[in-house]
């Protein structure tokens, strides 16, 4: 090829890269390959739209009591995978998180649309979509670490409060902890703050927004703790993923689909930057 034929393809490249940085345009390389799947819940969402199933937890997933409009990282990646199914009418509801299985099973909503993780007890009941995205589980004590608390082997035969239903709660109860169960991440962080439990066990991400929105809270995160193996790939702090119907296939491997699509085209990575996250909070294990 020409220097000069060479040099307008490089430019061109770059003008188009300039574009997507600047107006935050996604652009596709596939399209939806979910035909013939053998189950119709995915050409039921495009006909009939979608119900998404989110919790009041922020940073992740709310309903503006203004607008009444869904907003939150979590949304905004559902938003962002349906598009690209082609799946335009999303209805919400909005519950404590721990209803949302009972919700999902019993067909009130399709999808969980909160971020949840693979666990050996929801297996049981649910199936999970591939990873939509990554954070990590912290232990949460009040400001000076007056318990000590330096590993999550401490926490065994401790209170310690988990919200109702989650990871945390399952792996605390796991691994010989006494569970004080919550409904919202505000009272067990207050609870920890007011000196009636040990520590929380919740996710890093949702500690931080929640630190950042209450700086005069006297609690901090336990520094340098590794985190076990069996807690990442056996309860539940792998992958965030979203939940459907162990039936519901072709909808599944659709949202897997899409998902896949989303990460690898930009789209996740300049969600996460907008709630103040970064590509580190795409893969459990730092890219290289």
């Amino acid at each position: 090829m020409p220097r000069s034929v060479s040099l307008i393809f490089a430019i061109a490249f770059a003008l188009a890269g300039a574009r997507i940085a600047v107006a935050q345009e996604f652009h596709f390389e596939a399209e939806p390959l979910i035909k013939d799947c053998g189950d119709p819940s995915y050409d039921k969402a495009v006909k009939d739209g979608i119900t998404l199933g989110i919790a009041p937890v922020p940073l992740y997933s709310g309903i503006d009591p203004q607008t009444k409009q869904a907003y939150g990282l979590d949304v905004e990646i559902n938003q962002g995978a349906l598009g690209w199914l082609g799946i335009k009418q999303i209805n919400y509801e909005i519950m404590p998180f721990s209803q949302l299985i009972a919700a999902l099973l019993a067909k009130r909503v399709d999808v969980i649309a909160t971020n949840i993780h693979y666990t050996p007890d929801r297996i049981k009941v649910i199936s999970f979509t591939g990873p939509a995205w990554w954070y990590g589980p912290g232990i949460i004590v009040r400001k000076g670490n007056p318990t000590g608390l330096k590993s999550f082997d401490d926490l065994k035969g401790k209170e310690i409060g988990a919200m109702a239903g989650t990871s945390a709660d399952e792996y605390l109860q796991h691994m010989g902890a006494t569970v004080v169960p919550f409904r919202t991440n505000p009272e067990h962080f207050v609870a920890v703050a007011q000196g009636r439990i040990a520590a929380v066990m919740d996710d890093d991400v949702k500690f931080l927004a929640y630190m950042k929105a209450n700086p005069d809270q006297p609690l901090e995160m336990v520094p340098n703790v590794t985190v076990p193996d069996e807690l990442i790939f056996k309860y539940g702090y792998g992958y965030a993923r979203y939940a459907l119907r162990k039936e519901d296939c072709s909808l599944r491997l659709a949202y897997t689909s899409a998902l896949a699509e989303i990460r690898g085209n930009g789209m996740v990575s300049a969600i996460l930057k907008k709630y103040g996250l970064s590509n580190r909070n795409l893969f459990f294990f730092p890219a290289n």
